[in-house]
Order: structure tokens, then sequence, then C-alpha cells
């Protein structure tokens, strides 16, 4: 028997031939030599930069002052807060924060304050009544 493909002589019970690598019987014909087809990568589309929303600067300003003034803190991030209703900025959670910890702040601030002064008055009273 001869192999079709390549002309040279096979083995009659040879499946495929030894010189070509083609299937000796029915219809499917497949090849060592060439590799099954991989489907060809698609090109990648350029990496699009992403739109960044434009954040509200009082915001940043109010959650920076609340740290070391917090009383400027507050009110610029209290401001940043109104503007980002109608703006349509991004910054919320950080004129939010301005807002909380500001707070927060001049809370300690107060009870700390209330609580020195009554150590004052209670020193005072007190240093009277040994004089």
């Amino acid at each position: 028997m001869f192999c079709r493909y390549c002309g040279k002589e096979l083995n009659d019970k040879a499946v495929v031939c030894p010189n070509c690598g083609i299937l000796t019987h029915g219809e499917e014909v497949f090849s060592k030599a060439k590799a099954p087809e991989q489907p060809k990568a698609q090109p990648q589309p350029a990496a699009q930069p992403v739109p960044h929303e434009k954040t509200n600067v009082l915001a940043i300003v109010g959650f920076i002052l609340c740290f070391f003034v917090s009383l400027a803190g507050l009110i610029c991030s209290a401001i940043a807060l109104k503007q980002l209703k109608t703006s349509g900025e991004s910054g919320k959670g950080l004129a939010l924060a301005g807002v909380i910890i500001s707070s927060i702040s001049i809370g300690i601030v107060i009870i700390l304050a209330l609580f020195y002064t009554y150590i004052l008055v209670v020193f005072i009273a007190c240093a009277g009544v040994f004089v």
C-alpha cells in the first residue's frame, strides 16, 4: 500500500504514514507537521484614561483644617456639603468626615474647658477657706 499524499510505501496495517503523518484510512486528514490553527489574538484596544471627577476644593480644605483648626474645618466642610448638592462634584466623604471630626474635636475642647474651669473654681474656693 502507498500513501496517497506523499507516495511512500506503507505497511498494510499502518494507520498513519510515518513519513508525512497523514492518516491512511478515513476521510479525515491530520498532519503532525501542521499544528492545529490557534485563534489569532485580537488586538486589544488602547487603554482609555479614566475620567476623574473634580473633587470639591472646600471639601479637601475642610478635611485638612479639621485636624488643626477645628472651627475653620467645620465651616469649610459645611459649605462644601452645601455646594456638593448642586455642583455634581465628588468629595462628599471628605466633607462629611471634616464635619464629624471637627464637631468631635470642638466637643472635646468644650468639655475640657468646662472641666478645667470647674477645677479652677474649686481650687479658688478652697484657697479662700485656708487663708
